[in-house]
């Protein structure tokens, strides 16, 4: 009688040390955006030339997620991993002590590369030991991601409030952080040894690249109507539904929680449903989640916010895996996978700051739930670009489930 063989040693070391790169990573991002208050006022900057670099960070990690792919491809996602850990936090120092706004927009893009290189670099790695576990673990690296942002947005406040000037808290995070990735380095897998042909694919290379950008699309759709629930979810309540303003912000709770819970569980669902369903269900619920939020207007006012509630939860369900799933369907279909991977983060990382910023254009000239429309659509290209992306990659014999089980 066959037996499911447990995951060896070395996976369950490698799956414990992913954690960790997600956790550490999330904790840095979560600490630079909740100190940015205190480096507005340090700096006098204003939301134009904070918008601006912040804008510069992105503009950074993304640039520097395109070349992640072949730095990863030419020298292991483990040995990127081992260098992008400990310089992303490193690289926070530069913001943290940036003397004026000039050094803070230059400083600024090196903290972004720093974050986008090792993007690429753990997701990658991510794939990798998801393969050698013999069953979905992604998704919970991404959950874990998030907790980590809590954490550091947490430690930050709690840091305030004992009056610790917010540049300290900034600098401690650089100095600290980057001695906490070399334990758990450590725990990574090995790098694979070098073959002759490291491009060879499973499916025709033209063909395999135009699914990749196929699924680089439901990547973008995924982070843009991400995006527009945390820059606008609380906007909707206090505008359109005038909801009370110590209540508005817990519009994006709702979808945050939501989100988090799913990551942090989305493993087994998948694992019992297969990666087509999932991402079908993914984008369905979303553009659920989205259609609920834009009839809210129309409810009765006693149930308008408990309906745009029920639509911000249901979106944060429907989105939560939609990058896990894109993810471990690029790993699964072989090839270059860094450089895969790099395409899709990169889109994905497109929609995340552009869907705001065009929301808002479309707002400021028509109105919000006018503008509210743009994430919902794309919500709903989650499934129609997704589905088709997926049952391409993965032979609908190994959905079932994504990757084949490990029996004796």
């Amino acid at each position: 009688m066959n037996k499911i063989i447990p995951p060896d040693r070395v996976a369950v070391r490698a799956r414990v040390g992913v954690f960790g790169y997600f956790c550490l990573l999330g904790l840095t991002v979560g600490m630079w955006s909740a100190g940015l208050p205190a480096l507005n006022d340090r700096l006098d900057l204003g939301p134009a030339r904070l918008g601006t670099a912040l804008l510069l960070v992105s503009a950074g990690a993304l640039a520097a997620m395109l070349l992640a792919g072949p730095l990863v491809e030419r020298w292991s996602s483990r040995s990127v991993c081992w260098f992008s850990g400990p310089a992303s936090a490193v690289l926070l120092l530069g913001p943290a002590l940036a003397p004026s706004y000039l050094w803070l927009a230059v400083l600024a893009v090196f903290f972004g590369m720093g974050i986008g290189i090792l993007e690429v670099g753990m997701n990658t790695h991510s794939v990798e030991v998801e393969h050698r576990y013999g069953r979905p673990i992604i998704s919970a690296f991404h959950g874990v991601w998030s907790l980590g942002g809590a954490v550091g947005g947490a430690l930050t406040a709690t840091g305030l409030k004992a009056g610790v000037d917010g540049q300290v808290l900034l600098v401690g995070a650089a100095v600290v952080v980057p001695f906490a990735y070399l334990p758990i380095a450590r725990l990574l897998l090995p790098a694979p040894a070098r073959s002759g042909d490291v491009q060879g694919a499973s499916l025709a290379d033209s063909t395999r690249w135009g699914i990749v950008a196929l699924l680089g699309l439901a990547a973008f759709g995924g982070h843009l109507s991400e995006g527009a629930a945390m820059d606008w979810a609380a906007l909707h309540a206090r505008w359109v539904l005038d909801t009370d303003p110590a209540l508005a912000p817990l519009a994006y709770t709702i979808f945050s929680v939501a989100m988090t819970v799913v990551r942090l569980l989305g493993d087994p669902l998948r694992a019992r449903l297969g990666a087509v369903r999932t991402i079908r269900l993914a984008g369905m619920f979303a553009t659920g989640g989205y259609l609920l939020v834009l009839g809210s207007q129309a409810a009765p006012e006693v149930l308008r916010v408990v309906c745009a509630w029920t639509g911000w939860g249901l979106a944060g369900v429907g989105l939560a895996t939609v990058v896990p799933v894109i993810f471990s369907a690029v790993g699964a279909s072989g090839g270059s996978v860094s450089r895969a991977l790099a395409l899709v983060t990169a889109c994905g990382y497109t929609g995340l700051l552009a869907g705001p910023a065009v929301l808002g254009f479309v707002a400021e000239s028509f109105s919000l739930p006018v503008g509210l429309v743009i994430p919902a659509v794309f919500a709903a290209i989650v499934a129609l670009a997704g589905v088709p992306g997926i049952r391409a990659m993965i032979p609908a014999k190994q959905d079932e489930p994504p990757l084949p089980s490990r029996v004796a």
